[in-house]
């Protein structure tokens, strides 16, 4: 399972840095992961449940998820330089990071809102599996959410280069 493991995360990254043609763009998107990990865990400790299946499903579902809303974002800051023309700097990633908000707000409080009721029902009888996928999820959309909207932008400013595409060629 490592050894697939592994092949799947290079396979992502490859199709992340085909997509992105800029290491930096795609290690920002990359580096929302931790903050989702961190979050599933302590979400999983405070609920008194170990590491099961159904929470590895969950980190899973997590990442997903995670990686969905950091592609939002930084493609639109790209969006917003290569194609609106705007400058990068500190206009540019409000901008872009206002208007990632409903989009990713949405997304997580659907999901938050459909688990719910799994996360509820944890120690019942056979919600041995979705009660703690359930409460991974949970507990990594409340911090790679709000990770993604304030701290990715201040990373992308700081990090990020993000120019117009008649620079790039």
């Amino acid at each position: 399972i490592l050894v697939y493991s592994l092949l799947s995360g290079a396979g992502i990254i490859l199709l992340l840095q085909s997509v992105f043609r800029k290491i930096r763009h795609t290690l920002l998107t990359l580096a929302n992961l931790p903050f989702a990990l961190v979050g599933g865990i302590v979400a999983a400790f405070l609920s008194g449940g170990v590491l099961s299946v159904g929470s590895l499903v969950g980190f899973v579902t997590l990442f997903g998820i995670t990686m969905r809303n950091s592609i939002m974002m930084i493609s639109h800051f790209e969006h917003l330089v290569e194609q609106e023309g705007m400058r990068w700097g500190l206009d540019a990633a409000i901008r872009g990071a206002s208007e990632r908000l409903t989009p990713v707000l949405m997304t997580a409080v659907v999901t938050a809102l459909g688990l719910l009721p799994l996360a509820l029902g944890s120690g019942k009888p056979g919600k041995e599996i979705e009660g703690p996928m359930a409460i991974v999820i949970l507990g990594g959309l409340v911090t790679s959410t709000a990770l993604n909207l304030l701290l990715l932008p201040a990373l992308a400013l700081r990090y990020g280069k993000f120019e117009p595409l008649s620079q790039l060629e």
